[in-house]
């Protein structure tokens, strides 16, 4: 069984150590002392993220309304236009999105650093939308 030092964990789930102690402590995962060190079972750590990941989407109704159910949200860092493309950066958690979409849309959802926004993910295909 594989199991993972609390630093480790936390860098998965892309939380702190200090808040993944904190659900130790209160009860939200399991958590044992091998050697003096807290540990936490993959398996246990896999169902605590299924649980996260699960309470993550901004907008469940919407999410009952389209075929993407990917949806990440986060902070648009970057965008770069010319008169028909735009590339838009975000960084959704620990994780960077970009998305190729025409300047019009960008234009239209006013997507420009510092925006908040979700970016939908299907296949190869990355929508962003704002909330």
């Amino acid at each position: 069984m594989s199991t993972y030092r609390v630093a480790e964990a936390a860098e998965i789930l892309g939380v702190s150590d200090d808040t993944l102690r904190r659900w130790v402590e209160a009860g939200k995962v399991a958590a044992a002392s091998v050697d003096g060190r807290s540990t936490i079972a993959g398996e246990d750590l896999a169902a605590l993220a299924e649980s996260l990941a699960d309470g993550r989407d901004p907008d469940p109704d919407r999410a009952s309304a389209v075929s993407a159910r990917n949806r990440l949200t986060g902070i648009v860092v970057r965008v770069k236009k010319d008169t028909v493309m735009a590339q838009v950066d975000l960084i959704c958690g620990p994780y960077r999105v970009v998305s190729l979409m025409s300047a019009e849309a960008a234009d239209e959802l006013g997507l420009r650093p510092g925006v908040r926004a979700v970016a939908s993910v299907k296949s190869t295909n990355v929508v962003v939308e704002r909330p």
